[in-house]
């Protein structure tokens, strides 16, 4: 008896130690993963007849609202921003504008309430209450796309309109709204049956139509008759985050139509101002405007004399023009001052010509201090002659002329199909192709090769070689000293550049082989890297083929687009005249070219809708915020062996 109890107070002892060991780092018990609970509100959710503007939902304990303004959606849509707040355990929802007499308003939190102290969110919550007699039910769904090139596009408002007038979304706000989340999905809730037009917009002035064309828009002109319809789903119920307990078939009420498809756009910014001018470098004015125009400014010198003063450089888009100075005096006169004729839209949309007077263009760095500039320059080389003179070494006498300095594309391993191309600093006064070489190599011998120079999309500066390279050769870039003299009567200096061009065997051939499209406009396919960008473009040809020569080997991806007028560009859409931008497909798998290989692929463009052709590798979108309800006691009962069952 008395060994018994020597053994149960030894036992006891060792329990106590074990226990008072483990004290040091204790497990922490579980967690609260419990999202707050509505208890109640006022009005009561789903009720009809209501009157009041203010809105009192209560909760079982404290919460917070994570901002209201951008996560909480009131529809119908509120020209008057409510006063939406968490206070303590309950919301306060008060409603500025005057009450739609029989209309169902849907205040969507999405998943901005969560508990105070855990984080917990509630999830999708949407409060619903009626004007009338009855409560609408129904619900619109979708996903909206970039038109240019079908990422999702976060944060837009979608909306219904029961006019079915191509006029309402210009001048009524949207009657149910909703704003998608970070993969471009939507869902419009308290729908009444009926016949309805959706529609999205990146509401910039917050009036719910579409007045300015900086607003990004998607439309359609289908007529969507939402209805309800019962249906099953499998959910599946996990015991942890590796097992699946069961999977249960759940029946639910599915609202249609759940797969709505908008791409957005933004329409060509035609409104034309301008926006300044500058002169950055004394020898050149820089005028930029909103938008082009094949009317360039006039220049009407006030201290100068503007007659044949300039020669006028603009880019592809004519936004962008550069008076370029003839005379060197000029150059040197620090102000100019101008009139400034133009064309500008006035305020009824209207291009009309527009004078901007006396203005004053100042040159960044004042003559004077160029010449400081120029002078020290030239007493450094002083200096440095003078120390190669006493040194008895070679020096020059002559202080040297800077030589004009053209950019020179030219690879020394060049691929079949590209080109030469030279870029000029300032305006070329003589281009002397009988000064510019280009040989080619046949066994040991240097033979004169054929090209063509012509101006990069009749842009001043900017010129191309084109030539008929042939696979595996050499050849011989030469361009003789003073062959390209400006306007200023600077000249170039020689240059010499070999080439090699690539082989045949280097390079992959690929063909698309296009179906799934009967429309009589032209396709443009693109060859795109891993960052979607085009490194090689090919038009449909009439067998409905789309070939891409000397492909270089690597991971690849293709978009196609439906060009309507033409032009090789994918060109946006315009509302006002009911044209929308041009379709664009994506090939819904990457593409893996090898040397040597020719690959040909069959691609269906409407096979699957839009939202599932980007390949998830080149998809830009914002990270998805939405929070999700935690289970972190699953994974605590995992770590301890035991199972857990959430009650």
């Amino acid at each position: 008896m008395r060994r018994l109890l020597y053994f149960l107070l030894a036992f006891g002892c060792l329990l106590l130690a074990v226990g008072c060991a483990r004290m040091g780092s204790p497990d922490g018990g579980w967690y609260d993963d419990d999202p707050p609970v509505v208890l109640g509100s006022t009005p009561a959710d789903k009720a009809t007849g209501v009157k009041t503007k203010k809105i009192n939902i209560y909760f079982d304990e404290y919460i917070k609202l994570a901002d209201a303004t951008q996560n909480v959606i009131v529809s119908p849509p509120q020209l008057e921003m409510p006063d939406i707040q968490a206070k303590g355990k309950k919301i306060v929802v008060e409603l500025k504008d005057t009450l739609k007499p029989d209309m169902t308003y849907t205040i969507d939190f999405s998943d901005a309430i969560s508990d105070n102290n855990e984080d917990n969110p509630l999830g999708n919550y949407t409060f619903t209450f009626s004007t009338g007699q009855q409560t609408d039910t129904l619900e619109v769904s979708g996903t909206v796309l970039s038109a240019e090139n079908l990422d999702p596009v976060p944060s837009i408002l979608v909306g219904l309109y029961e006019d079915l007038s191509d006029s309402a979304f210009r001048t009524k706000p949207l009657l149910r709204v909703a704003r998608t989340d970070a993969n471009g999905h939507f869902v419009i809730k308290g729908v009444a049956e009926g016949e309805y037009r959706i529609y999205a917009l990146q509401d910039a002035d917050g009036n719910y139509k579409f007045t300015q064309k900086s607003e990004m828009i998607a439309f359609s002109h289908e007529i969507y008759r939402p209805y309800v319809k019962p249906d099953m789903r499998q959910d599946t119920i996990w015991r942890d985050t590796l097992h699946i307990d069961s999977i249960a078939r759940v029946h639910y009420m599915h609202y249609y139509p759940d797969d709505v498809v908008l791409t957005a756009f933004q329409e060509k910014q035609t409104d034309r101002y301008l926006l300044k001018t500058e002169r950055k470098d004394a020898d050149r004015i820089n005028i930029f405007f909103s938008y082009g125009h094949e009317q360039l400014p006039i220049i009407r010198g006030l201290n100068f004399n503007s007659d044949d003063a300039f020669i006028v450089e603009t880019n592809a888009k004519k936004d962008s023009i550069t008076y370029w100075l003839r005379d060197t005096l000029l150059v040197n006169q620090d102000t100019l001052r101008m009139d400034l004729i133009y064309q500008m839209t006035d305020s009824l949309g209207m291009l009309v010509e527009h004078t901007d007077s006396a203005i004053e263009v100042l040159a960044k760095t004042p003559y004077e201090k160029r010449v400081k500039a120029q002078q020290k320059e030239y007493e450094t080389w002083q200096k440095q002659q003078e120390k190669k003179r006493k040194r008895e070494e070679p020096y020059d006498s002559i202080y040297p002329v800077k030589p004009l300095e053209p950019k020179y594309n030219v690879p020394q391993s060049m691929d079949p199909n590209r080109s030469i191309s030279i870029e000029i600093p300032t305006p070329p006064a003589v281009l002397d192709t009988a000064g510019i070489h280009l040989y080619t190599k046949i066994d040991t011998l240097w033979y004169n090769a054929s090209y063509e120079l012509h101006q990069r999309d009749s842009l001043l500066r900017y010129y191309e070689l084109l030539v008929d390279w042939k696979p595996g050769a050499e050849y011989s870039f030469e361009v003789d000293s003073a062959a390209i003299i400006d306007i200023y009567g600077k000249a170039c200096k020689s240059y010499k550049q070999g080439i090699k061009v690539k082989a045949l065997d280097d390079y992959a051939t690929l063909f698309f082989d296009i179906s799934g499209y009967t429309d009589s406009a032209a396709v443009v396919v693109q060859l795109l890297d891993k960052s979607d960008k085009p490194v090689a473009q090919s038009k449909m040809e009439s067998d409905h083929t789309a070939p891409f020569y000397y492909v270089a080997p690597g991971i690849y991806y293709a978009r196609a687009f439906v060009d309507g007028n033409g032009n090789g560009v994918w060109d946006t859409g315009d509302y006002d005249a009911d044209e929308q931008a041009e379709t664009v497909y994506y090939y819904s798998r990457e593409i893996e070219t090898k040397a040597k290989f020719d690959i040909t692929l069959s691609w269906n463009l409407t096979q699957q809708p839009l939202n599932q052709q980007k390949p998830s590798a080149l998809v830009k979108k914002k990270s998805d915020k939405k929070r999700q309800k935690r289970n972190r006691n699953a994974d605590r009962a995992a770590k301890l062996g035991i199972q857990y069952i959430k009650k």
